[in-house]
């Protein structure tokens, strides 16, 4: 089960060393979510700001309303239906400024679509898969935020 430690240590970012990040738990805006609040900063991150009502910085992780089952092979031709997905889903928002006293948010989305059944029949895939994004996440982490600063690739 998704649950982030209360504090959790951030990539290493040129200009933000030693980041860290304590999360609070609180209510999710739906059923099928948890929800955590960035409360507070650690080493060093400019002048990232926590979590505020004006300013977010929080962390929704959805789960599908209803979980998909993987449907039953044709009793005649053995052949199975479409598969279905099972969708997750994080979100992070972080509020900031475009301009002096301008705010806006930021906002991640991480989509993860698996097909039903994989989780039983082939978990090492789908625990592979999240490892690599993982990995590639944070060992691209620099090129990642320098896409993101300049829009080249």
């Amino acid at each position: 089960m998704f649950s982030p430690d209360a504090s959790t240590t951030g990539g290493a970012i040129t200009g933000h060393t030693s980041p860290t990040f304590t999360l609070a738990s609180v209510l999710a805006p739906f059923v099928n979510a948890k929800k955590w609040l960035v409360s507070a900063l650690g080493g060093t991150q400019g002048t990232a700001t926590a979590n505020t009502v004006s300013s977010p910085f929080d962390l929704t992780f959805f789960v599908p309303q209803v979980l998909r089952a993987l449907p039953a092979p044709n009793p005649v031709t053995g052949a199975r239906g479409k598969i279905p997905m099972n969708q997750y889903k994080f979100i992070i928002r972080k509020g900031g400024e475009v301009a002096s006293g301008v705010p806006a948010q930021l906002v991640i989305r991480t989509t993860i679509d698996v097909p039903a059944g994989m989780e039983t029949y082939n978990p090492d895939n789908v625990k592979a898969s999240v490892g690599f994004l993982v990995g590639v996440l944070t060992e691209e982490i620099n090129d990642v935020v320098d896409t993101l600063l300049t829009g080249g690739i």
